[in-house]
Order: C-alpha cells, then sequence, then structure tokens
C-alpha cells in the first residue's frame, strides 16, 4: 500500500497531486495490478484533505482504466504504466550517476529538473507542439551562470521540472514516515 504525500504549497490541485502520485507508483512498479489503493478514509486521516477530493482523484483514475471500484471492498488497480527499470537496471545507475555528476558541477535540484525537462523535450517532443527548440519567451529555471543554458517548457502540475522530489518509497525508518508504509512524493510526468 502506499501513502501520498500532499504538497500544499505547490500550487497543484490535491486531486491532481493524488492522481500523478499514482501514476508515478505504476510506473515505478510500486502498485501494481490487483493491488489496492488506501481507502478514502486512510487518505484522509493521513493527509488530512476531504474526502471527496480523494473520491474525485480515484474517478479520474478509474476514467482512464488505471484502477477500479469494487462495492464494498475498495479501490483496486486494474493496469500498470509504462516499463520503468527496476532500480538495479543499467538506466537507473545510468541516470542515477548523470545525477551525481550534475550535483558535483554546481547544479541544484532546479537547474538539474530544468535540464532534464529540456532534454526530453528534445527526446521526447509533445506530439501537437512545432519541432525545433522550445521558445525563448517561456519560462527559465533560475540561472546558473556555470550550467548550459537552459530553455524549457512552462511548469505545468505534469511538467517533471515541477517535481519538489520524485516519486519514491520512503524509508521505512524516515521519522516523517512512522507507519514504514511506501510514501509517494512529487508528481508525474504525463
Amino acid at each position: 500500500m502506499v501513502e501520498y504525500r500532499i504538497d500544499r504549497h505547490s500550487g497543484v490541485a490535491t486531486y491532481v497531486q493524488i492522481v500523478q502520485q499514482t501514476k508515478q507508483a505504476l510506473r515505478l512498479g510500486l502498485l501494481r495490478p490487483g493491488d489496492r489503493l488506501p481507502t478514502a478514509r486512510e487518505v484522509v486521516e493521513a493527509t488530512a484533505i476531504n474526502p471527496n477530493t480523494v473520491l474525485k482523484a480515484y474517478r479520474e483514475l478509474e476514467r482512464e482504466g488505471l484502477v477500479e471500484a469494487r462495492r464494498g471492498l475498495g479501490t483496486f488497480v486494474r493496469r500498470s504504466l509504462g516499463a520503468t527499470p527496476a532500480d538495479d537496471s543499467p538506466l537507473r545507475a545510468g541516470l542515477g550517476a548523470w545525477a551525481a555528476e550534475a550535483r558535483e558541477a554546481g547544479l541544484d535540484r532546479e537547474d538539474v529538473a530544468a535540464l532534464f525537462a529540456a532534454v526530453l523535450d528534445e527526446v521526447f517532443p509533445d506530439p501537437g507542439s512545432p519541432p525545433g527548440p522550445p521558445s525563448p519567451s517561456r519560462r527559465d529555471a533560475p540561472h546558473n551562470p556555470g550550467a548550459p543554458s537552459s530553455t524549457s517548457s512552462p511548469r505545468t502540475p505534469s511538467d517533471p521540472s515541477n517535481l519538489s522530489s520524485p516519486c519514491r518509497p520512503s524509508s521505512p525508518s524516515s521519522p516523517s514516515n512512522p507507519s514504514g508504509k511506501p510514501a509517494l512524493q512529487g508528481g508525474d510526468p504525463s
């Protein structure tokens, strides 16, 4: 089971954060078909949000065909998303090494997110957007003179540069997670 982390200062609607974190968990394999999502009551107790907000998020996930509500039993995962490499894959190890190298080069979290988003936009362009580099009129990440110039797309709730923290299970020994259950943080770039 997962726990949701709600960032009340992100400007992203609470139900959208739940949808994004659920999708991220599906992509990372933290949730698999057949797994039960926390009940609305469990989410409300853990996050102090309105139960209707949780139900709205679950309805959105159900509309997308990712989960199904079973009367009297709860909400269950119907299918997973993507084929994200496992924790021990060479791709993840390479990305981890790249992130460490970026940190050593003096880039902060926002710089790395902006650079990563720019590369994602180049490699995986939006089907509706014109080809070519991003428009210079778009908002940029904070400028770092030692970092490559970045022009990134606007920060939207689904933009990876909008993530305050990657979606990952929290450590069972973490003081912010005394229950020991996996907890999700951040959003989903879908």
